[in-house]
């Protein structure tokens, strides 16, 4: 579509074209229904159907074992950073937190209202631009938090946290790099997720919860807030964001005919490869995550003069890139490469950085 410039904004981001071509042409007359996916009942059968459909693609791409939720809910990731404090923390027990960046923060400073809380490491040191090496544990918490991705820094877990008690349970919050990479769901106890980076639109949240853990939580809080209440409705106790679900289905779509999660994670290896190598050996623009925990997703860089910085950032709005300015924490520029990211795209970033350069040699 030669209307379309690159977008690396950070979220909500690009979605694959054929999604959006093919949600256009719903909006209209769903299926030949005669009424729009909008406008569609979530009781109706044609929306069920989608809703069936998502969840079914969801637990086939991601290898989704059978005792585990599959729940679309709203509030963000950041209603769960409290939802599940509140559902499985309690005032005699401790959550651990790996603190390395400002969401895994704001979980942190969410479960201290529910109960004791450790931060088994932190890398708050060196603005957050590396994920530690070493991490202290508390004796027996009842659950470890991890941010797999951090989408401000530019810095991504290459593995799960280890070492931990057994008797814990790993809860992540994987917002920026959902199915980016094939996972091993059954090491988890919870996985959660806002759509609007790899997945959808905003608006939904998906969370893989173990059922142990839906039964586990509080029956004492509002019915909105426990994990059951969803569980036991099939994400559907109160009217659920249809049209993002529909998206995220044909998401879902897209990555299955990808060739799924193996070929995501080789596509994003790609792309990503290709901007460090050329940042690494670029004389005017550097990374500024550590080289061992740079972000696949979120790839982070400055020239280390804010005025530089400023006019790169205003030369790529006026031809034909979006969404490179970084965060006010960090400063410079961020290149979100999500799953639907095109690789043209990278490859037409890295030739303007060579020509903004080569002009100021």
């Amino acid at each position: 579509m030669s209307s379309r410039i690159f977008n690396f904004s950070a979220g909500p981001a690009v979605l694959p074209e054929s999604v959006l071509q093919e949600a256009a042409d719903n909006l209209l007359s769903f299926n030949s229904t005669g009424i729009g996916i909008c406008e569609h009942s979530h009781r109706g059968k044609p929306f069920m159907a989608v809703a069936a459909e998502a969840e079914a693609l969801c637990r086939e791409i991601a290898g989704i074992p059978s005792n585990y939720k599959v729940l679309f809910l709203q509030g963000g990731a950041s209603l769960q950073f409290s939802m599940i404090p509140m559902n499985l923390l309690t005032p005699d027990k401790t959550a651990d937190y790996l603190v390395t960046g400002a969401w895994a923060e704001k979980a942190l400073k969410d479960a201290k209202a529910f109960g004791q809380t450790h931060v088994a490491c932190s890398s708050k040191d060196a603005n957050f631009n590396y994920i530690p090496q070493q991490v202290s544990y508390s004796p027996s918490p009842h659950y470890v938090h991890f941010t797999s991705n951090n989408t401000i820094f530019g810095t991504q877990f290459r593995t799960e946290p280890a070492g931990y008690a057994s008797s814990a349970f790993l809860v992540c919050d994987a917002s920026s790099d959902i199915f980016s990479r094939p996972i091993d769901v059954s090491r988890y106890g919870i996985i959660y997720a806002g759509a609007q980076k790899n997945l959808g639109p905003s608006g939904v949240t998906l969370v893989i919860i173990r059922d142990d853990l839906v039964e586990a939580g509080s029956s004492k809080l509002p019915v909105m807030l426990q994990y059951r209440t969803h569980a036991e409705n099939e994400s559907m106790y109160n009217t659920p964001p249809t049209f993002g679900i529909y998206l995220m289905m044909l998401v879902f779509r897209w990555i299955k005919a990808q060739g799924g999660l193996g070929a995501m994670e080789a596509r994003n290896q790609a792309k990503a490869g290709r901007l460090y190598e050329y940042l690494d050996d670029s004389r005017l623009f550097k990374p500024t995550a550590e080289r061992s925990s740079r972000s696949l997703m979120n790839v982070t860089f400055v020239t280390g003069d804010e005025a530089t910085d400023n006019a790169f950032i205003k030369a790529t709005e006026s031809n034909g890139f979006s969404g490179l300015k970084g965060h006010r924490s960090v400063g410079g520029m961020r290149a979100s490469i999500y799953n639907a990211f095109p690789p043209e795209g990278v490859d037409a970033l890295i030739q303007f950085m060579k020509d903004f350069e080569a002009a100021r040699s």
